[in-house]
């Protein structure tokens, strides 16, 4: 038959998680609600969407490139890395997972930290990737944050934070749940120091994250629609048996109720978090 070799032969088929592909960064970007932005048009504002306000995902490096002047900064703590004292494997070896992470991300781990002028201002920026591993914290994203904190103490700047995690980091169990209580006490010496600290919650602030740091700033502001909880809907609606209110968990739900200071619009980031620094440290306010 002439069109036999349209057929299929095996049955079944299934490709490997591991063989399949992303789809390769185009020329275009697609929301949620369905809106497709050129990716030029897109990152020349602030990666919002002007169809329809949705903020895209990002990571550290358009934050960084948001916040700090002319996009100069100086990277701190860069080469640390994390290891496997637990020996983890469940599918894979963890060791395994951390080498695909930073192969598919370039990056080292799941925050990165820098310092640099912001409005002509110091400013020390911790911001978290998603895309490694979810932005999941452990031993190293705690240990860059608290030499971040330590870095500010010492040389008595500002400290930004953006979370953008799952929460912690199964494969480390402990030493990951270590990091809460660890970065939280780094945040009680910048607070008896006097020392601002901001922390920006974005889609999604999960777990271990929000049980710590992210909502410990002297301002709490988060991106409009982003997901904040500890544990998302999905779990608590099985836990509850109950239905949640509409628009459970958003930023816009926890500003309601009284859990943030402010819904931040990622285009007004770097004037609302120096108008807020200027007001704090009672300088002059910078236009």
């Amino acid at each position: 038959m002439a069109l036999d070799w349209f057929k299929r032969k095996d049955k079944g088929i299934t490709t490997p998680t591991e063989s399949k592909k992303d789809t390769p960064k185009g020329l275009w970007h697609k929301t949620p609600t369905g809106k497709v932005i050129d990716t030029d048009e897109l990152e020349g504002n602030s990666w919002v969407s002007p169809e329809d306000d949705y903020h895209v995902r990002i990571g550290s490096r358009e934050y960084f490139q948001i916040l700090f002047d002319d996009n100069k900064y100086k990277e701190l703590f860069a080469n640390i890395e994390s290891k496997d004292p637990l020996k983890f494997q469940d599918t894979k070896k963890y060791t395994e997972r951390l080498k695909e992470a930073q192969k598919k991300t370039k990056l080292k781990d799941a925050v990165k930290v820098a310092v640099g002028k912001s409005k002509g201002k110091e400013l020390v920026v911790a911001a978290m990737d998603f895309a490694f591993i979810g932005g999941s914290m452990g031993a190293v994203v705690g240990e860059k944050i608290a030499r971040a904190i330590d870095y500010s103490l010492q040389n008595n700047i500002p400290f930004m934070m953006i979370s953008k995690s799952g929460g912690a980091r199964m494969m480390e169990a402990a030493y990951s749940l270590m990091q809460m209580a660890k970065t939280s006490a780094k945040l009680a010496r910048l607070d008896e120091a006097k020392i601002p600290y901001i922390s920006l919650c974005t889609d999604p602030t999960t777990g271990g994250i929000t049980a710590s740091f992210a909502m410990l700033g002297d301002i709490n502001i988060a991106e409009p629609g982003a997901l904040i909880g500890f544990a998302g809907p999905r779990v608590v609606k099985d836990t509850t048996g109950k239905d949640l209110p509409e628009g459970f968990q958003t930023s816009e739900f926890l500003l309601e109720h009284g859990f943030l200071d402010q819904i931040v619009h990622r285009k007004q980031l770097k004037n609302k978090v120096n108008l807020y620094l200027d007001l704090v440290l009672n300088r002059p306010v910078r236009n």
